[in-house]
């Protein structure tokens, strides 16, 4: 008996032929490797698949050999290069070494997981707090967790990837309401079962658009259906809030989320994904939450810095004053040059500039880019469909004069391409 399958040695398995009637797999993905294809042709850059050969500051990189202003990182409050962070990340892997090669619930919890834990707690004042590997692994264990076969989930449409995959790895009935339509989510949750598992999962910011919940309202109609409530505030945390908790807090409805999720891969400034609740029985994930279980944990350095950055987070308050500053400025200043933007307001570090096809988006983002300014270009499956966007994020360590200079960039890049006059 053996594991090997005998094939003579000088016939190698890819020059058999295929049997008759197999299928290739990734034909499916033939649209859109054409549609890269042709658009690459024209002679634009491939928009993902920058490479930034030297990061020198939060807001600044070299990329194909030239300085370039960062305005495409979710670095919200700039944190990546902290003195404290990085001496805690360099301190506990001199100390700890370079991961745990295991998983939380067997050898994968050092005491910084404990201490990145209790740094969570303290931010956002509740009882319980859970660290994932991810941002994404957070979304996907605690929401397929809650809410399995016979459960319901009510989500926003323009709700994150993660946010529908944890309702697809839970298996619960997926009932989705119009982008930030109370009516809608009220609407719908009057149609479900009485005595039915509800959770309705709101995001404080939308990443795509920059705009935020109407959060009073949906958790009043939320809470009038019996339903549980989870808020993501992977882009409040840091600037929302007295205290930078995010949008739910600054909105005055702590009392009323059951479970917030967020991540460190933002505000925060390194990698890794959380989960805090004041719920009595919350513990009971770690045992039954498969992306916990069975995921190696973070390794000591990353939650040493988050740790570090989280505690710092919570005395940010000049950070988060000319973080506002910026957006509001970055808003009005491309509005005034005649770009459409998402939100008639600056709501968040976002600022999302709209474009009528990928094409002119395209044309654009290159055009930004060889003035010297990385912004993220945005389309479908990632927005709504037939939606192309140039989304902006900006930095608390963003200066002033920086914050003119991408004014400056979009006013040559738009003129140059014909996006304004």
């Amino acid at each position: 008996m053996t594991d090997a399958i005998d094939t003579p040695e000088d016939v190698s398995l890819a020059d058999l032929p295929n049997p008759a009637g197999a299928h290739d797999l990734l034909s499916k993905f033939k649209p859109l490797i054409n549609e890269r294809e042709a658009l690459l042709a024209t002679g634009v850059r491939d928009p993902f698949s920058i490479v930034m050969t030297e990061v020198k500051s939060p807001t600044l990189a070299v990329i194909q050999g030239k300085d370039t202003i960062l305005l495409g990182t979710y670095n919200y409050m700039g944190m990546t290069f902290d003195p404290d962070v990085v001496a805690a990340g360099k301190k506990a892997l001199d100390e700890f070494g370079s991961g745990t090669t295991g998983s939380r619930v067997l050898n994968g919890t050092y005491q910084g997981h404990k201490e990145c834990e209790d740094a969570l707690k303290e931010f956002y004042g509740t009882d319980h707090a859970i660290v994932f590997s991810t941002g994404y692994q957070a979304n996907l264990g605690v929401i397929s967790t809650l809410a399995g076969k016979g459960d319901y989930i009510i989500l926003d449409a323009d709700s994150h990837a993660s946010i529908y995959d944890g309702c697809w790895l839970g298996n619960a009935e997926i009932v989705r309401f119009r982008h930030n339509s109370v009516e809608d989510l009220d609407k719908r949750l009057g149609r479900l079962p009485k005595d039915a598992g509800k959770l309705v999962v709101l995001e404080g910011v939308y990443s795509m658009f920059g705009d935020v919940a109407p959060l009073p309202e949906m958790v009043a109609v939320a809470k009038k259906h019996g339903a549980m409530i989870l808020c993501d505030e992977a882009h409040g945390m840091g600037f929302f809030g007295p205290n930078g908790r995010g949008v739910y807090e600054e909105m005055g409805v702590e009392k009323d989320i059951d479970f917030v999720v967020g991540t460190f891969s933002k505000s925060v400034g390194t990698v890794g994904g959380f989960c805090v609740s004041n719920h009595p029985d919350f513990e009971v994930l770690r045992l039954v939450c498969r992306p916990y279980v069975f995921t190696a944990s973070l390794p000591p350095s990353v939650v040493a810095t988050a740790a570090t950055s989280i505690r710092k987070l919570m005395h940010a308050g000049d950070k988060r004053a000319h973080l506002w500053k910026n957006s509001r400025r970055l808003h009005q200043g491309l509005r005034e040059l005649g770009y459409q933007i998402a939100t008639e307001t600056a709501q968040s570090a976002i600022i999302a500039v709209m474009l009528p096809d990928q094409e002119t988006a395209v044309a654009l983002w290159q055009a930004l880019l060889e003035g010297g300014l990385y912004v993220n270009l945005a389309r479908p499956p990632a927005t709504p469909a037939g939606t192309f966007l140039l989304r902006c994020s900006l930095c608390a360590e963003h200066s002033d004069a920086q914050v003119g200079q991408i004014i400056d960039i979009f006013a040559a890049a738009g003129r140059a391409v014909g996006c304004i006059a």
